[in-house]
């Protein structure tokens, strides 16, 4: 069983303290939007399709609690309010600020309904965030099984077990509980075609190492845990057959914004011939920028780099850049973007999106 990073059930919120992995693991309480803005920007909770659900479940835990209003106007407005105050948490990975504009818009038409009262707007977007939760895992499931087919086809053509590098933490701690680009990696070793995996340690904060290396453990996969800076060397002399990552935001023609560190691996895996592939689901994808030159590159603080677990590492005095993502560009993207309706090669990925029968996600409760 995959780890849990998000336990909910109607008007209760935990998460994971992933600060403390792989060394403790602590639930903690989120009851409400406050709480979760500090646990998203403290990266307590981190990864874009778990960032959107722990924010959106939030203010379901407030509103379940009674919170905003009185009067329908009143109430809608806070429920954007709070929305718009949670994208600023981490402003790069898109998936919040999608699920803030779609809850935003489902409340606004609830309240615009004849005989629309305040408990019906509640319980539409109660109703929306939870149903947000089930559809991640849904979605993750499907990345996993078509992208492990998809990298079969292309890498192991023959038959024969693959050897799969990735970056950060794209598994269960990201998601809702199965993951993006680490799904694929599982997906492989449930079908007995997974060689190993080899996990990249991510500096400064250390998701591979901590996280990723947590739960490849956890689930007895074989892997192994390298420095980012043997990542080309690897591809070299381990005979690594496909790089996965996951992704924060990818834009329409195909660019993606992902942990720092990304645009090396594809650049190293490009000169080795080697396919890199970007797993995301469609709710990541952002098709009104053009280009990855468009996208606001969070920038954390410099602590994050000089400093690690409190102790002061680097040289007093030096300076610091700690951008949090970096951004690919999509002719580097070799094998594909992987979502839960396909593999598709970056320029094919606007059309697709565009022409996909996506499910209705405003759902009424039973």
């Amino acid at each position: 069983m995959p780890v849990e990073a998000i336990r909910y059930s109607r008007g209760s919120l935990q998460i994971l303290n992933q600060l403390l992995l792989p060394q403790q693991s602590c639930y903690e309480a989120v009851g409400s939007v406050q709480q979760a803005w500090e646990a998203i920007r403290a990266m307590k909770v981190r990864g874009a399709p778990a960032i959107a659900l722990v924010g959106c479940l939030s203010l379901a835990v407030e509103l379940h609690a009674g919170a905003g209003g009185p009067g329908l106007a009143q109430l809608v407005a806070f429920v954007r309010d709070r929305l718009s105050f949670l994208v600023t948490a981490r402003p790069t990975a898109v998936n919040m600020a999608g699920a803030a504009r779609d809850l935003a818009d489902a409340a606004s038409r609830e309240a615009e309904l004849a005989g629309a009262t305040e408990e019906g707007v509640r319980e539409r977007v109660i109703c929306y965030a939870e149903d947000m939760l089930e559809k991640d895992l849904r979605d993750n499931r499907s990345i996993g099984d078509l992208g492990a087919r998809h990298l079969l086809e292309r890498a192991a053509p023959q038959g024969g077990r693959v050897t799969v590098l990735t970056h950060c933490n794209t598994g269960a701690l990201a998601t809702a509980g199965y993951g993006t680009a680490l799904g694929v990696i599982r997906s492989l070793h449930k079908l007995g075609r997974l060689e190993r995996a080899f996990c990249t340690e991510t500096r400064p904060y250390n998701q591979g190492a901590r996280l990723t290396a947590f739960e490849l453990v956890h689930e007895q996969i074989p892997a192994t845990l390298i420095a980012d800076s043997m990542a080309a060397t690897a591809m070299a002399h381990k005979g690594v057959s496909a790089v996965v990552v996951g992704a924060d935001r990818v834009v329409a023609n195909g660019d993606t914004a992902n942990k720092v560190g990304t645009y090396q691996l594809a650049i190293a895996a490009k000169h080795h011939g080697i396919p890199f592939y970007v797993a995301a689901p469609s709710s990541s994808c952002d098709l009104r920028l053009k280009t990855g030159s468009e996208i606001v590159i969070e920038e954390r603080p410099g602590q994050e780099l000089t400093d690690i677990n409190g102790f002061r590492v680097a040289a007093p005095g030096i300076g610091v850049w700690n951008p949090a993502f970096d951004v690919t560009p999509h002719d580097l993207i070799t094998g594909g973007v992987i979502t839960e309706l396909g593999v598709f090669a970056p320029e094919e990925l606007q059309a697709a999106l565009s022409t996909a029968p996506f499910p209705q996600r405003d759902p009424k409760c039973s």
